[in-house]
């Protein structure tokens, strides 16, 4: 025993050592999956020499010979890049994320198996132009060059799930747009969610969670509640992951040149989707003979979706259009396979798929469909069992005729405002605000889409699709769409802000987001008067005064504390400056007492469900207590609380909640302790040890109404309140002036590659508002890696 109790002491010194060098020796073959940026290639289907220059940040100039060649360079350098997100992004929307994870994401494969993305793309390519279908093959042939030429491993997430990626295809680069499309609409979500508080409550008290929606509109659903499951529409609404929640929103101003000082316009864009890593984003410039581009792609599209050519540039901000509706179909109650319509019973369009899953057994899938669209409903076994009525969903994004990549290329290749609104004429989902300047001092808006004329209804409720009274009758016109060129004011704001006047002859939506942030740029635009340059909008974009926290400030002071930490928590209030600053303690004191509000107000009656109420943050509960809602009283406890009472209960539950997570002292509560920005990764951050390893945590300044967006997380523990999860993944201003004076930023980092030193290298200077060029000169001092075409 002693002779072992002196050699255990060796053995485990050597375990641990041969673990170590063990280690070392797989992080050094991995490191071999980094890309090749020096040197030459020689790949298969090349035309003429590719030149892929990168500069220290991992920004990268592709310079082609031949426009083809140019997409075919890009797919290379995103396959180099980005290629497990890119391949993730394909096995989520084709349904297939249970072959390589397991049955965890056996729901979310049946919903987009349901939705058919797959399917749709493969048909959207009959529908293409000839030449953006070429675009789409020779960027699917830069991305295969790239699998097959590769000597490294596959990056760690293919280790970990031990798979290997498919060839790519054009019909793979369509997925992309499918899955934004989803992201970027969230009518649907509304629809269940008004669906299962029917027949709860009065219309009048459901109008009131939606603050847009008038008092007296009507709603459709009423006496038809019972044909909805409410677990159904619980379950599906809920459905999607953190990063694919619908949840868009974002910023654009264009000023013309009598507001500028160079006398040409400035364009400014920030787009907010979550926050995650690797980013949505990955930054170019793009030059082959006769096309210049420059700004933000997305690994798995051929397109530039954001930026400027040469003598253009654009920026998006959704809608919030209603494109979407939830129609139900009643079955037939002697034959459950067919479903009744004006026409009479109908049977059921269908079709089998298998889901795969790894360590289990295969899933057989029966996906119906309707004269209206796919049976959503059906994602949830057994959904129709109880209510002999199941749920389909119409929606311009699910037409197999759309022809939205069309529209990105011409905007790419547009040379004026004909042009570029001719190839808008395509862009049928979704629906997005588009914002434009050119070099000769136009400016512009047009927000182009597929967007539905109902015979009937607003959009806001699943509706009787059984007798034809709430079908849709055709799309808008695109001429009739909201559109302006050179408006007199010569500036053009959106905010995700209602953007047409009660006026306007067709339905675009009932809901629209708070015009906080809209207000705020405009006052601070029209501050400036014609002194406005680049960096001012720069500046702007940065902005992080909150004003809903200015609205609904005076009606939270105008209660009495019931403490005397209260009393000290509103003079802090009282002489804030507004300011969402990540080492102040106001922000974090205003946040969590809207916070505990809400929760307060909704919990009794909504359940856990009240954090979907949350998400309009301020503006909802602004709406709820100005006057003394119904909703104030808590119908768990005997008396009848006022507004008043829950306002001066919920500071001191807020003031409980932050003294346990951050001390007693007010004055040293700092908002970015709370409000960091959590960049996960979709595999990584679940992974104990490794997900410690690749985290990225940025305190963050902004909040949900700030023009520098950072939406707090409002559910989930308490420990993760108020993280910051939704804002503005890139950042871009340009000059019309001169257009290689603009400046441009993403989130997180160049490379997917979590080994990477590019990885997260711009984390922090996206947070402090720093920028990046694309101007040629960026690469004066470069890496270059050459693709050279083989000679046969």
């Amino acid at each position: 025993m002693r002779k072992l109790l002196r050699i255990l002491p060796w053995a485990l010194g050597g375990v641990a050592g041969l673990t170590l060098i063990a280690g070392l020796g797989v992080y050094l073959w991995l490191l071999g999956s980094l890309p090749t940026t020096k040197g030459e290639l020689t790949l298969a289907g090349l035309q003429g020499e590719v030149k892929i220059l990168r500069d220290r940040d991992g920004l990268v100039n592709i310079r082609a010979e031949n426009e083809l060649d140019l997409y075919r360079g890009l797919g290379f350098v995103h396959a180099q890049e980005r290629l497990w997100q890119m391949d993730f992004m394909r096995r989520t929307a084709s349904g297939r994320l249970s072959e390589v994870i397991g049955e965890t994401t056996l729901d979310l494969d049946r919903f987009f198996r349901t939705l058919g993305f797959r399917q749709l793309a493969e048909a959207n390519l009959d529908h293409l132009s000839a030449a953006t279908r070429a675009t789409l093959e020779a960027y699917a042939q830069g991305v295969n060059a790239f699998l097959e030429n590769r000597t490294g491993p596959l990056p760690l997430e293919f280790q970990i799930l031990r798979y290997s990626p498919e060839p790519w295809t054009a019909a793979d680069s369509l997925l992309w747009g499918r899955l934004m499309a989803l992201r970027l609409s969230d009518n649907w979500r509304s629809e269940l969610s008004r669906a299962r508080l029917a027949g709860r409550f009065s219309p009048e008290k459901i109008s009131a969670l939606w603050p847009s929606y008038p008092d007296d509109g009507p709603v459709t659903l009423r006496g038809r509640a019972s044909l909805v499951d409410k677990g159904v529409a619980e379950r599906l609404s809920t459905l999607l992951p953190p990063w694919l929640e619908p949840t868009g929103a974002s910023n654009a101003w264009t000023l013309g040149g009598s507001r500028t000082t160079s006398g040409k316009p400035i364009l400014a864009n920030d787009p907010h989707l979550s926050l995650e890593s690797p980013g949505v984003w990955m930054l170019a410039r793009l030059e082959a003979p006769g096309i210049t581009l420059a700004g933000a792609t997305a690994p798995g599209v051929p397109f530039l979706v954001l930026g400027h050519n040469e003598r253009l540039a654009w920026g998006f901000t959704t809608t919030q259009s209603d494109t979407q509706d939830f129609f139900i179909e009643r079955l037939m109650a002697d034959d459950p396979d067919r479903y009744e319509s004006p026409e009479g019973p109908l049977a059921f369009g269908s079709r089998d798929e298998v889901i795969r899953v790894r360590d289990g057994d295969a899933v057989r899938l029966i996906v119906r469909s309707t004269r209206h669209g796919p049976v959503m409903s059906d994602v949830i076994p057994a959904s129709s069992a109880e209510t002999g009525a199941v749920l389909a969903l119409s929606w311009p994004a699910l037409r197999e005729d759309d022809r939205t990549a069309d529209a990105l290329y011409g905007i790419n290749h547009a040379r004026n405002w004909g042009e570029f609104r001719a190839a808008l004429r395509q862009f049928h989902s979704p629906q997005q605000n588009i914002l434009y300047a050119d070099v000769d001092g136009n400016i512009g808006f047009v927000a182009p889409a597929r967007v539905p004329i109902r015979r009937a209804g607003n959009g806001q409720h699943p509706v009787p699709g059984w007798n034809g009274e709430f079908d849709w009758i055709g799309f808008v016109p695109f001429d009739e769409l909201p559109s302006v060129i050179n408006p007199r004011s010569d500036l053009v704001i959106n905010a995700n802000n209602k953007m047409v006047p009660d006026s306007y002859p067709h339905l675009i939506a009932v809901d629209w987001p708070p015009p906080y942030r809209a207000e705020r740029i405009a006052a601070a635009l029209a501050g400036r008067g014609p002194h406005h340059d680049v960096t001012a909008s720069v500046i702007l974009q940065q902005d992080i005064v909150a004003s809903g926290a200015k609205k609904i400030l005076p009606r939270l002071l105008s209660v009495p504390p019931n403490s005397a930490r209260g009393v000290m928590a509103i003079s802090m209030l009282r002489s804030w400056d507004l300011r969402m600053h990540r080492n102040a303690p106001e922000p974090l004191i205003i946040q969590a007492w809207v916070w505990a509000l809400g929760r307060e107000i909704l919990a009794d009656e909504l359940g856990g469900n009240y954090r979907d109420f949350l998400n309009g943050g301020l503006y909802t509960v602004e709406r709820l207590i100005d006057e003394e809602s119904s909703w104030c009283d808590n119908t768990d406890t005997e008396p009848v609380e006022t507004c008043d009472a829950q306002i001066a209960a919920s500071l001191d539950i807020a003031l409980d909640l932050l003294s346990d997570r951050f001390g007693d002292d007010m004055n040293h509560w700092r908002w970015g302790e709370a409000h960091a920005t959590k960049f996960s990764h979709p595999v990584l951050s679940r992974i104990p040890v490794i997900n410690r390893l690749f985290a990225q945590n940025v305190e963050s300044d902004g909040g949900d109404d700030t023009v520098n967006r950072a939406s707090a997380r409002l559910g989930g523990p308490e420990d993760s309140l108020f993280e910051n999860v939704h804002g503005a993944g890139f950042r871009a201003v340009y000059d019309l002036a001169d257009l290689d004076l603009s400046r441009f930023m993403i989130a997180t980092g160049q490379s997917g590659n979590p080994l990477s030193s590019l990885y997260g290298s711009l984390s922090y200077r996206w947070r402090d508002g720093l920028n990046v060029s694309l101007a040629p000169e960026t690469w004066a001092v470069a890496e270059q890696l050459k693709l050279l075409p083989k000679r046969e």
